[in-house]
């Protein structure tokens, strides 16, 4: 196995192009342990620890853009105002060790549909700047950076440089569903984003699919039925999980059956709009 390392971020574009089969590494979080679990025995690797303009955050044009080696633990202690749904994901993933070495980065170079933070990427409609030397930047939407169980949207030389999230302009929650309280992967999850401005509310679905993905009928029926003056219709908060439930296409696995993911989904994404709801209208009566 072959180990290369470059110091700038034009090194590792040029490393990438001549080796499109190195596979990145940076926190090592999900590479090592399926390396180490002998699952894959990649040919090269590409180690990006020393690229420092990767580990940068900056507001620029009135998005957040957040390096692809921006740990957790940073997301959580300089972002988690702006980046309310990101940050409380972050919370939720692995230990300490975990958080300081893991990135938003490296979740989505591994695309797991189990990924923590996938769903509120989604509900916050990030984009994913991702770069290669021959061809430039790349800017893609999340929902369509997911193509499979562990398959991204990127090209054989193409890295991940940064993800951009708009900065939060209403409540945003994320929960999860585990087979304990802490250091696990997530059973199911769900993140929801108030748009209080623009009138509409943005979902993620995750581990409930092939892909993370949004739950585009439940964005509509809210989009035409919330009224954003008044409590939440119970009744619409009901609907609003069938549509989430339905969105979902789940497996059986060994941490739980399709079924039961199906249900979770619905009670997560109910409990979480009803969360979020209850935040805005305190913000209102403040």
């Amino acid at each position: 196995m072959d180990f290369l390392r470059p110091t700038t971020w034009a090194e590792a574009l040029a490393a990438k192009a001549e080796r499109p089969d190195a596979v990145p590494i940076q926190g090592g979080t999900d590479v090592m342990v399926e390396i180490n679990m002998d699952v894959r025995r990649p040919a090269a690797l590409l180690d990006l620890n020393r690229v420092a303009e990767l580990r940068e955050w900056a507001m620029v044009d009135g998005v957040w853009r957040v390096g692809a080696a921006v740990p957790y633990t940073t997301v959580i202690e300089e972002l988690g105002g702006p980046l309310p749904g990101l940050a409380q994901a972050a919370r939720t993933v692995g230990s300490p060790q975990i958080r300081n070495r893991g990135s938003v980065g490296g979740n989505l170079g591994a695309a797991s549909p189990a990924g923590d933070s996938h769903p509120p990427l989604l509900a916050a409609e990030a984009v994913v700047e991702v770069e290669s030397r021959g061809r430039g930047v790349r800017m893609i939407p999340a929902a369509d950076f997911y193509l499979g169980v562990k398959r991204n949207a990127l090209e054989p030389d193409e890295l991940i440089r940064a993800v951009h999230v708009r900065p939060a302009t209403g409540p945003q929650y994320f929960s999860k569903v585990g087979t304990r309280n802490a250091m696990v992967i997530a059973v199911c999850s769900f993140a929801v984003a108030l748009h209080p401005h623009e009138r509409r509310v943005g979902t993620g679905i995750g581990s409930a699919a092939p892909t993370p993905r949004r739950a585009f009928e439940a964005e509509e029926l809210l989009a035409r039925e919330l009224d954003w003056t008044a409590p939440l219709d119970p009744a619409l908060a009901r609907r609003f999980g069938e549509l989430c439930a339905a969105a979902a296409a789940p497996i059986d696995d060994v941490r739980g059956t399709a079924a039961y993911r199906v249900h979770a989904v619905g009670v997560l994404a109910r409990r979480t709009l009803t969360w979020a709801w209850n935040d805005h209208l305190g913000r209102r009566a403040a």
